[in-house]
């Protein structure tokens, strides 16, 4: 019965995804307010950042700087995606700057602790505070799979050596250069590279032809998200520490959140610049604080307190059959032909006028 309750709580985290993807988005979709905030002004090329002692440097612990690591892999990696989406929109590796927006719009990336300014309006807003989780665990998703591309060659041959800045504390949590982040944490680095070398291996095959011919999204999304289930699983206990800033329904929220990603993965779930932006909509729009118990949370909408009470089911679920059930669930998703019947489940899902929060206490 367990497996059955859980695979449904993610049914219905899914249910508000729209099918819509970017290669059925016509040219004049690709407008308006669909990126993350002040992508405009984050830079886009690796030169564009300061150069010191024959180092290109980065702060990561600037929201600017972070955004403009993944605009730079955005841009350098546009022509593997033509196919898929107008103006990049078909890009796959949306799905990671859009989630740092979402961190930023929402304040999850200011100090936590209240003890500084950092990342709030009337200090330092673009300054990322250490001891947000949210931020800690997406250094793991932006600066280690920009240095994966950069090991890989997706910048070709660069005139500089990359260096990214430590924050003021807690320096040996992160790794700040290719052969730091090597040494510390080979096969992270090892994931990422493997998905950015695989971009550029259609490359050389196709190099003869217009056209990416032998670019295949299935397999590029499978390695993307396993590299990105690889960063989860390693920086996920490395900040327990920093769940204890927030509230208890917040810490419950993220860890809910990085466990259905297992879930979300095993699907190949496409994170182009459409699907992900549908999605994010039914994300909560503010930092959860104490009192707020979903699915009955005033100010948040009906889907949004859909998804967290079922994001919480299933990770619920998840425990209580030690794991088994994501197994069960990674297993159905094993082949293309199941993945496809599982994304086309949620699809029509999505479309379902009738399909409720059920109650899952109840169940």
């Amino acid at each position: 019965m367990w497996p059955l309750f859980g695979i449904h709580a993610l049914l219905v985290v899914a249910v508000t995804l729209s099918p819509v993807t970017a290669a059925e988005w016509s040219e004049n979709d690709v407008t308006g307010d669909v990126y993350p905030p002040l992508w405009d002004l984050a830079p886009e090329n690796l030169l564009d950042f300061p150069v010191k002692d024959n180092k290109i440097v980065l702060s990561a612990w600037n929201y600017q700087d972070r955004l403009g690591a993944y605009k730079s892999l955005l841009k350098a990696s546009a022509k593997y995606f033509d196919a898929f989406g107008p103006q990049n929109s078909g890009n796959i590796l949306w799905g990671l700057p859009l989630q740092h927006g979402w961190q930023f719009h929402t304040g999850r990336l200011a100090d936590p602790s209240g003890l500084t300014s950092c990342g709030y309006e009337n200090g330092e807003l673009l300054c990322q505070s250490v001891r947000s989780w949210w931020s800690c665990m997406n250094y793991y998703l932006s600066i280690i799979p920009f240095l994966g591309a950069v090991e890989a060659g997706l910048f070709g041959e660069l005139p500089y050596e990359i260096e990214i800045l430590p924050p003021e504390e807690q320096k040996d949590d992160f790794c700040y250069s290719v052969k730091d982040c090597w040494s510390r944490m080979p096969k992270l680095m090892d994931d990422w590279k493997a998905f950015f070398e695989y971009l550029l291996s259609t490359e050389n095959k196709a190099v003869s032809s217009a056209s990416f011919s032998s670019f295949k999204l299935d397999d590029a999304l499978g390695l993307l998200w396993k590299a990105h289930t690889t960063s989860i699983a390693y920086a996920l206990p490395k900040f327990q520490d920093r769940l204890k800033y927030l509230s208890d329904p917040e810490a419950n929220f993220g860890e809910d959140w990085a466990n259905a990603v297992d879930f979300i993965a095993a699907t190949h779930f496409r994170t182009d610049l459409p699907t992900t932006n549908n999605f994010q909509a039914f994300l909560p729009q503010r930092m959860l604080v104490e009192g707020d118990v979903p699915p009955s949370i005033s100010d948040f909408s009906p889907e949004q307190n859909k998804v967290l009470a079922s994001l919480e089911a299933l990770h619920n679920a998840n425990k209580l059959t030690g794991g088994m059930l994501l197994k069960f669930w990674q297993k159905a998703m094993s082949t293309e032909a199941g993945r496809k019947m599982g994304r086309k489940l949620i699809e029509s899902l999505t479309s379902s006028q009738k399909l409720e929060l059920l109650d899952l206490v109840g169940i």
